[in-house]
């Protein structure tokens, strides 16, 4: 079975084939102008989608080897996201379906992420423990089976990755902000400031980053930062303690999740997944306290069509295609299905 699965849920516009659970290629065109505004702009977004849709499919079948109509289906994104992005890459999916008269399956952009695991040579066993972080989520969740799955917790508020995203723009980085903090951690001391581990005492699996965010921006206040001439030492140090408190509290809650739940594999998904220190220090905790820890290769971290593929396969595989009238739904849940 070969299947075509297109990623257009935020800034991000690509696609892969995968045939029979092995991927042939995956075409991701980034846009970068975004770093120009300081962040994602919906409506330019969605326009550069328009403009790459068509190239970036057309290279993903000229490297895969595969011409449309050896396609067995096609699956795409239809949310959660952003309302104009995923329209691009779900009216081309559905056009396409329709056109070849294959069958069509709507992909949950979070299903995606927690299934980007499975695209590796090694890869978890079910039941096992899923931890999503992005910049616009942060999901725990036990995965039963393939679309058999329980959601523990999720932020309340900002997601893990939207914290990264303002305390680099506090401290004047670039954007995107993830890649530029974790940086300058690398270059400073993690116990330079104490900042909150919210919800890490907390009962439950609840995740919370505002007030961790607050912190940050009160102490860059107080130490009356200079933009103009940054102390380059001073924002080294508070990337590090930032993100120090961040991955003390998403550690703390997989490991307690999978301690808990009884599950001996643990996943962390999503585009803060190739944030190195957290890596790491996955890396450490899995080795001490027994578990296997899988992240997926930096290509799979980020938004891209080859988990949507993987995604769709498994779907498509299992009978569970999508209807063409399937909207798009920017805050679409992940539910068992």
């Amino acid at each position: 079975m070969t299947l075509l699965g297109i990623e257009t849920s935020c800034d991000e516009t690509s696609a892969a084939v995968l045939t029979d659970g092995v991927l042939l290629s995956n075409v991701t065109a980034a846009q970068l102008f975004h770093a120009e505004h300081g962040g994602v702009v919906p409506e330019l977004a969605s326009r550069a989608h328009q403009r790459m849709i068509v190239p970036v499919v057309d290279d993903a079948l000229r490297k895969a080897g595969v011409q449309r109509a050896q396609l067995d289906g096609v699956a795409a994104v239809n949310g959660p996201g952003l309302v104009g992005s995923i329209l691009v890459g779900l009216s081309f999916g559905k056009s396409l379906a329709y056109a070849l008269g294959k069958p069509f399956v709507g992909v949950n952009h979070m299903e995606a992420h927690i299934l980007s695991n499975l695209l590796e040579s090694r890869k978890p066993s079910f039941p096992f423990m899923n931890l999503t972080v992005s910049g616009g989520h942060t999901q725990l969740v036990l995965v039963k089976a393939p679309f058999d799955y329980v959601m523990l917790g999720e932020t309340s508020d900002d997601a893990a990755g939207e914290a990264f995203d303002k305390v680099a723009k506090m401290l004047g980085l670039e954007y995107p902000g993830g890649p530029a903090v974790d940086k300058r951690a690398r270059l400073g001391d993690p116990k330079a400031v104490r900042f909150p581990r919210p919800a890490l005492d907390h009962p439950g699996y609840a995740f919370s980053f505002s007030g961790l965010k607050t912190s940050v921006l009160y102490y860059i206040r107080d130490a009356h930062f200079d933009f103009a001439s940054p102390d380059t030492t001073f924002v080294n140090d508070v990337c590090a303690s930032f993100q120090a408190a961040v991955i003390d509290v998403l550690v703390g809650k997989l490991f307690q999740a999978a301690e808990e739940h009884g599950v001996k594999d643990v996943c962390i998904a999503g585009g803060v997944s190739a944030n190195s220190g957290l890596r790491e220090r996955a890396k450490t905790e899995a080795d001490r306290r027994g578990f296997r820890l899988f992240v997926p290769r930096m290509e799979f971290c980020t938004d891209n069509g080859a988990m949507v593929a993987m995604a769709g396969f498994l779907r498509l595989n299992g009978g569970r295609t999508s209807s063409l009238e399937v909207s798009a739904e920017p805050n679409l849940a992940l539910t068992a299905s």
